[in-house]
């Protein structure tokens, strides 16, 4: 064990970091600065892959990057986190081994690439994932954070809630072995979203074992405006549906509950113009209930913003819901 342990610290003794990038201006300087400030004495190195933002977010990194030579910026033409993400890992130094990679939209902590490297002294963990705590700057963001942080908007997603340590099915990426990683073939260049957990699909299958690291949770920062969470959790949607018909397996219970949800209150309403309005008692409850708690929260935290919880729940739920639908319509029909 020991000797392992010492040629895991040798191969790790180099780390890249890939950090797809599309209109990150208001993100990608902090986020750069909690990865470099808070990990002082690890050798690495952060390629910026950036798929084709219109506002001022390559000229942030190229400031950083004529400051730090540990940064670069690469131009990625397939514009989706997956394209981005497997050309880092193509273009990343040989003398990585592990591959960690980080999202604009948060913010990391001190310690954090220790903290994912660590596991990997267990040969048998291909991915280490990491908790994912939401946290709202504007009004409207700190209610989707609530939402998100709750069990009624997240499901009980293990990577959501800060709990110990252990081997996981899916979690929010944070590292994985460079080799296996390019073996699999790594991200399906043709997901949008959810190309981490088609990929952790392929990991089990393959024999792998993915661990999370709860002592490495980071924080952040969800959708600005209704609209934008709506948009992003259609996406989130599709990315499952087509994960799922790609590998010919089952929702969960936690995947099923948004589907059972959107179907129940839309036949409720389709239904009322000519039953009257009975079946609408089942909208209105679920409404209640959603609302109600962001009623709740804004009361005891004195924050009148949480009271915004129940729209994110609505939005986010549907959303999802109908993004799903869609991505099953389109595929058995195409």
């Amino acid at each position: 064990m020991r000797g392992e342990k010492n040629e895991m610290t040798q191969e790790a003794s180099f780390v890249t970091v890939v950090m797809p990038t599309f209109n990150e201006q208001p993100f990608v300087g902090a986020a750069l600065d909690s990865l470099l400030r808070g990990n002082p004495d690890v050798l690495m190195e952060i390629l910026v892959l950036d798929g084709g933002s219109a506002d001022r977010t390559r000229a942030i990194v190229r400031a950083y990057a004529a400051s730090d030579t540990r940064i670069r910026l690469i131009i990625n033409a397939g514009r989706y986190q997956s394209t981005g993400v497997n050309r880092g890992v193509a273009a990343a130094d040989p003398r990585s081994s592990i591959v960690v990679r980080a999202d604009c939209h948060a913010s990391y902590p001190v310690g954090f690439l220790a903290a994912c490297l660590q596991p990997f002294s267990d040969p048998r963990i291909v991915s280490v994932v990491v908790p994912m705590v939401t946290e709202g700057r504007t009004c409207f963001q700190r209610a989707v954070a609530a939402s998100q942080n709750s069990r009624l908007g997240n499901g009980g997603a293990a990577d959501r809630t800060i709990g110990a340590s252990r081997f996981v099915e899916h979690g929010h990426h944070a590292a994985f072995r460079r080799t296996v990683f390019q073996d699999l073939g790594g991200y399906d260049e043709t997901f949008s979203h959810n190309e981490d957990a088609e990929l952790d699909l392929r990991i089990r299958a393959s024999g792998g074992l993915i661990w999370l690291a709860a002592d490495a949770a980071i924080r952040y920062f969800p959708r600005a405006t209704p609209g934008t969470l709506a948009r992003q959790y259609f996406r989130y949607g599709q990315g499952r549906a087509k994960t799922l018909l790609k590998h010919r397996i089952l929702p969960n219970l936690r995947q099923t509950i948004p589907l059972a949800l959107g179907a129940t209150n839309l036949g409720a309403l389709l239904l009322a113009p000519f039953t009257g309005p009975l079946p609408l008692v089942i909208p209105a409850g679920y409404v209640c209930i959603c609302f109600s708690r962001g009623m709740y929260r804004a009361a005891i935290t004195r924050d009148p913003c949480l009271s915004a919880e129940g729209v994110s729940h609505v939005i986010m739920h549907h959303s999802w819901a109908l993004g799903f639908v869609s991505q099953v319509v389109r595929t058995l029909t195409s």
